[in-house]
């Protein structure tokens, strides 16, 4: 696509999230043909719906970094959509049902950046190891997807991922320093709806540690000239299935050691 389809293409997109409508995907001649057009359409939807009022982009979400997620998205490689400064709540809240076309919940752990991570002038990439001096805290979290697709199962992965891969909000548990993380190779996360636990799994789950999908992302943007800033917030990936929920459903998290959150939808 040339620079004006992509701003259509975005557009498109932009139009269904303003007006919480579900759409069949993208027409032809506006579908992303491969993953790096996908990253430029979700760029500039990102400026329309900052321009619109949606929000800010203020981090990252990394989905499909489990095997649990692969293998319910059909998937085999992580895909990055944007959080927004309006989506982001703590500890505990109350989520109006109709704000969403088709609301899901996943059991997360969450990174502050707290230094940026620019490529190295030797173009060595990122590795688990180099990235964890940059993270000042961690959170348990919940993320709250929305699927907003007739048949998302239909939908190709470019044009999931230019849409920001289901991201819609998020729930952070109090920061827990992340000098005083815990073995994140083995921490368990649970995820429990209206009183009874419906998945759980551990944070080594997400591509054998957290910190190699915070990895993966720090170089996905370097591909695309960007870098983490200090100061964004970065969800790296479900330990349990995604769970659709319905209205009045109350859901609750635990990252072990980590923390928790809650979210209840109205």
């Amino acid at each position: 696509m040339n620079q004006e389809e992509l701003k259509q293409s975005a557009g498109i997109l932009a139009l269904a999230r303003v007006r919480n409508q579900s759409i069949d995907g993208l027409p032809d001649g506006y579908r992303p043909a491969d993953v790096a057009e996908a990253y430029q359409v979700q760029e500039q939807l990102h400026e329309l719906l900052d321009e619109a009022g949606y929000g800010k982009r203020v981090g990252y979400k990394i989905g499909c970094t489990t095997e649990v997620m692969q293998q319910f998205l059909g998937i085999d490689t992580p895909c990055a959509g944007a959080i927004y400064n309006t989506a982001i709540n703590y500890i505990a809240v109350s989520a109006q049902f109709d704000n969403f076309a088709h609301p899901g919940v996943e059991c997360e752990i969450a990174a502050f950046i707290g230094s940026d991570l620019v490529p190295a002038t030797d173009g060595s990439p990122f590795t688990r190891e180099s990235v964890a001096p940059a993270v000042q805290a961690l959170f348990g979290a919940i993320e709250i997807v929305d699927d907003r697709w007739t048949d998302y199962k239909s939908v190709d992965t470019p044009t999931l991922i230019a849409d920001d891969f289901f991201a819609s909000g998020i729930v952070l548990s109090q920061p827990k320093p992340g000098v005083e993380a815990p073995d994140l190779a083995a921490a368990r996360g649970h995820m429990i709806i209206n009183g009874k636990q419906v998945g759980e799994g551990t944070t080594g789950d997400i591509l054998g540690h957290p910190y190699t999908a915070l990895a993966w992302l720090a170089n996905s943007l370097a591909d695309r000239g960007k870098h983490l800033r200090s100061g964004e917030i970065v969800m790296l990936g479900s330990v349990v299935e995604t769970q659709w929920v319905v209205r009045g459903d109350e859901v609750a998290i635990d990252i072990e050691g980590v923390g928790g959150a809650l979210v209840k939808f109205v």
